[in-house]
């Protein structure tokens, strides 16, 4: 069966950095886009960060442009969420998903809370 387990969240500090982790098991990896959604409280989940199957192209959401990176490792079937320069605003649990748009499985979520 799939399964998509995050790691890697926690609490941080405004300007901080976390290192989001996604391990998928149970379908062929290198088939799928992968992404990450976030939903903070009272807030519709909203994607973050989509990555292709192979890796070769990436998109980021405006609100997280040039300080979230996603990346992804074929061999290993992991997807990663690298977050710099954390703000308040970027507080929310989030999600690993299979597909980009269109997402079929999501995974558990992970806590990230950012202290102003």
């Amino acid at each position: 069966q799939v399964q998509l387990v995050e790691s890697g969240g926690g609490l941080v500090q405004a300007g901080g950095s976390l290192r989001l982790s996604c391990a998928a098991s149970g379908f062929t990896f290198s088939a799928y886009a992968m992404s990450w959604y976030r939903q903070a409280p009272g807030k519709e989940r909203e994607l973050v960060a989509g990555i292709s199957n192979t890796g070769g192209i990436t998109n980021v959401a405006d609100s997280a442009k040039g300080r979230f990176t996603i990346s992804r490792d074929n061999a290993k079937n992991t997807v990663v969420l690298q977050m710099n320069s954390l703000k308040p605003e970027d507080t929310a649990v989030y999600y690993c998903a299979r597909r980009w748009l269109g997402v079929d499985y999501w995974g558990q979520g992970t806590q990230v809370t950012v202290s102003s």
